[in-house]
């Protein structure tokens, strides 16, 4: 069995002491991938041990962009811009990982703000789709994980306040489900529209009271 083989059963098993064992013991499975591409690094912040990920990055020779964007690493992302938007049509920054997201989905979705700001700047599309099911653009990543920074470089820079995702939900829908007034009133300021119903036919309104957060659903009552 090949280490890259063994660090990824030990995460799917949740085994995190055999994994940083592991990683004491042979350095280099800091650089596997899963079958799509995924690094371990990215699979561990998706599991919420960013602590694990950091021993990660520090034994990796060198973040891409989806790290570097995760981990809020600025003076990499400034490094790595350049580069990646020199390519044809700014492909390079606005490319989709193994599961389909770019870097500034991963900047909004792990509350790095900064990194959004610095990935806008260098032409990272504020409108990109992630290519898999949820289809969600950078301001849902930001709306769901509460990331108010992000959310707000966003509008800032022309993103949709009623982009619609997977189930017709718009960035305001998060909001509401998560409670997050901050994130309402952001929201409506930048032209949300809490008439808006997903394909279950709920207005952020209903979504909000639904959870019990009464205080945001009157908030999006005022809104309409």
């Amino acid at each position: 069995m090949g280490d890259a083989q063994r660090c990824f059963e030990l995460l799917q098993a949740r085994d995190f002491d055999g994994l940083r064992r592991l990683l004491d013991e042979e350095p280099g499975c800091a650089e596997a991938r899963d079958a799509n591409g995924i690094s371990l690094l990215m699979q561990l912040l998706y599991r919420g041990r960013r602590d694990l990920a950091e021993t990660v990055a520090a034994r990796k020779k060198a973040l891409d962009i989806f790290e570097a964007s995760s981990l809020g690493r600025i003076d990499q992302l400034k490094e790595l811009a350049p580069d990646l938007t020199a390519v044809t049509d700014r492909s390079g920054i606005n490319a989709r990982s193994g599961d389909g997201f770019t870097a500034l989905h991963f900047a909004g979705f792990f509350g790095q703000g900064e990194a959004a700001r610095v990935l806008i700047e260098a032409g990272a599309a504020v409108d990109a789709v992630a290519s898999n099911p949820m289809q969600v653009m950078p301001l849902h990543s930001a709306a769901s994980a509460r990331n108010l920074e992000a959310a707000r470089h966003l509008l800032e820079h022309g993103a949709s306040a009623n982009a619609r995702q997977q189930g017709g939900w718009v960035p305001l829908h998060a909001a509401a489900q998560n409670g997050d007034r901050a994130m309402a009133e952001l929201l409506l300021r930048h032209g949300a529209d809490a008439t808006l119903a997903n394909d279950a036919g709920k207005t952020p309104g209903a979504v909000a009271r639904e959870k019990g957060h009464e205080e945001v659903a009157r908030l999006l009552d005022d809104g309409v």
